[in-house]
């Protein structure tokens, strides 16, 4: 038996606070300027709201109100808060490398060719068959526990608490890898200094954490829940905690039970390859899992600033694999689009996208393209099958 826990946050949680706001920003450049490029940080300390960092683009950016609207939609009144802005435009020396890549300055002509990776890094992509979410269990029930609180608190189910909360669940497996039970649900949400914490605790329990654990694992009981183990959080959001862009990564991605690249995701557009890598190398992972391909996968590539192709790449499935990691992993270099440009056009990440996705993870989403297998289904089982079938013959 081995226990595996992971956490998400709410809405108001002043980490994802700012994420939001970068993401609205973003999305509200692209929706004018879909070439633009945008690189913003953000940080929520007290009554402040500080957007910093880097945007070049043809249209005016309404950074104030961009971050006037995340903060009404995290449950905050924007008229309490102060809001300082420093921004410029993007380095001429990354723009060179993103808009003319190496592969292009050495006459490669061939589609996609142009334009280069604007950092470098490596981006992970990680799947597995234990959810229909393709994700682990304590991740997908952390995400969904808090966004239940979001709807309690937005449709007064529970009366008395703010936007600022996380919850985290321990999962118990067995042997053989599969949830078997649930050992711990921590939660903590900020409430009115006249909610009594019994009641709110019931409230929780009954009205958050139970449907949410009998929705993925009916008929278990988790062994403790624990509501506010602190005990009072009345001081919450900024006014407790500094916020910050990027700062709940593994909230973003797998939950710390998948690799992550160190890259944060929220605020940037796409031409970035912490968030495009990142997401293809998702799609990838998801659709070698979704094909029963493996149990589980990590798909890494890695990129160098200024070039077009990826300088690394490889599947690892566990050992679960039907076929050799190397046998997938050049089957998969073969079918899904790997350089920048490619990858933008294929998940569609030009259009204003991204604010939805700054809370609840980026992973496991549905109707976003880098959970959409079924496009690349067919051409990956046809590529593995003439590969296998060549290795079969030269063996």
């Amino acid at each position: 038996m081995s226990v595996r826990t992971a956490e998400s946050v709410c809405i108001g949680h002043p980490d994802k606070l700012c994420d939001l706001i970068a993401d609205h920003i973003l999305d509200d450049i692209l929706t004018c300027d879909p070439t633009a490029r945008v690189a913003i940080e953000v940080m929520a300390s007290g009554r402040r709201i500080i957007v910093t960092g880097e945007i070049t683009t043809a249209i005016r950016p309404q950074l104030r109100a961009c971050a006037r609207e995340a903060l009404r939609l995290a449950g905050y009144n924007p008229n309490r808060f102060l809001i300082y802005v420093w921004v410029r435009r993007q380095s001429a020396d990354i723009s060179a490398g993103e808009t003319t890549s190496l592969e292009a300055r050495d006459g490669d002509e061939s589609a996609y060719a142009t334009q280069g990776a604007g950092d470098q890094g490596t981006l992970y992509g990680y799947a597995t068959n234990e959810t229909p979410q393709r994700l682990p269990l304590p991740l997908v029930l952390a995400h969904d526990i808090c966004r239940r609180l979001d709807a309690a608190r937005t449709q007064g189910t529970i009366t008395g608490i703010y936007s600022d909360g996380k919850a985290q669940v321990s999962v118990v497996y067995d042997e053989l890898g599969t949830p078997v039970g649930i050992d711990t649900v921590v939660v903590s949400v900020q409430h009115d200094e006249h909610k009594p914490l019994d009641v709110l605790e019931r409230e929780i329990n009954a009205l958050v954490v139970a449907p949410a654990i009998e929705a993925h694992l009916p008929g278990a009981v988790p062994v403790s829940v624990l509501v506010n183990p602190s005990g009072w959080f009345v001081t919450g959001g900024p006014t407790a905690d500094t916020g910050l862009t990027g700062r709940k990564l593994m909230v973003d991605t797998y939950g710390g039970l998948g690799p992550h690249g160190g890259g944060a995701f929220s605020g940037k557009d796409a031409s970035k390859v912490d968030r495009t890598g990142a997401y293809i190398a998702r799609l990838i992972a998801r659709t070698i899992v979704d094909v029963g391909l493996a149990e589980e996968c990590h798909v890494s590539v890695s990129y160098a600033i200024g070039k077009a192709n990826p300088v690394a790449f490889h599947v690892d499935t566990f050992g679960s694999g039907q076929h050799p990691d190397g046998l997938l992993t050049n089957a998969a270099r073969a079918v899904f689009p790997l350089r920048p440009a490619a990858m933008i056009d294929a998940l569609g990440l030009r259009a204003p996208v991204f604010v939805g996705l700054a809370t609840y993870g980026h992973m496991g989403r549905a109707g976003r393209p880098w959970e959409n297998t079924e496009p690349f289904i067919n051409k990956l089982l046809e590529e593995v099958k003439d590969r296998a079938d060549q290795a079969a013959t030269d063996w």
